[in-house]
């Protein structure tokens, strides 16, 4: 008889295929080596930017989520241009101010589209080369 494993199907195919789930504690550091085309296969949404918010890439899923096409968001400032619900001191603060940043919050998405409930991962290092806001839809 087969054990059969406790975690969700799209986790069980993540930790077979050893990609990061939105909670692994190695997300960080996988997205830092990651290229934009495995990034875009995540099952959730990742904005890339650089420190100060400009966006380098932004992945399929969020795309999908969000409605907007990569090409409308990329070289534009997240916080004032793409997603301004999100220029406060929830999260585009903590980006400017921390360091260091790994934190989850329950966040609801305003501009551009209906309201859409999500958690955000904010994911920000010293030393990373880009700094990742991480977007899971909630229902």
């Amino acid at each position: 008889m087969r054990a059969t494993s406790s975690l969700p199907d799209s986790a069980q195919t993540a930790a077979r295929l050893h990609i990061p789930t939105f909670d692994s504690p190695e997300l960080l550091a996988w997205l830092e080596r990651s290229s934009p085309e495995a990034r875009d296969g995540l099952p959730f949404g990742v904005i890339t930017m650089v420190p100060g918010g400009v966006v380098e890439h932004y992945n399929k899923a969020e795309s999908a989520l969000s409605g907007l096409r990569p090409s409308r968001v990329i070289g534009r400032n997240f916080f004032t241009s793409v997603a301004p619900c999100t220029n406060n001191f929830m999260i585009a603060h903590r980006f400017e101010t921390e360091p260091e940043i790994d934190d989850v919050c329950d966040y609801v998405f305003t501009f551009r589209i209906a309201p859409l409930r999500v958690r955000l991962r904010m994911l920000q290092c010293h030393a990373a080369r880009s700094c990742y806001l991480v977007v899971e839809r909630r229902n």
